[in-house]
């Protein structure tokens, strides 16, 4: 999640589209929260890692 939202992002940036911009920001966010979580051993919605 965190590669594709990097991924978009530079699309964004590279093509000025802002929602890919957006997109990207939104699942860097979400990835590197989900990432650190599942760091720290807490399990979100039953698993405890995500890739």
């Amino acid at each position: 999640m965190i590669v594709l939202g990097l991924i978009l992002l530079i699309a964004g940036f590279l093509l000025h589209i802002s929602i890919l911009t957006t997109v990207g920001i939104i699942l860097l966010i979400v990835g590197a929260v989900l990432a650190v979580l599942g760091a720290v051993g807490r399990g979100v919605g039953g698993r405890r890692h995500y890739y």
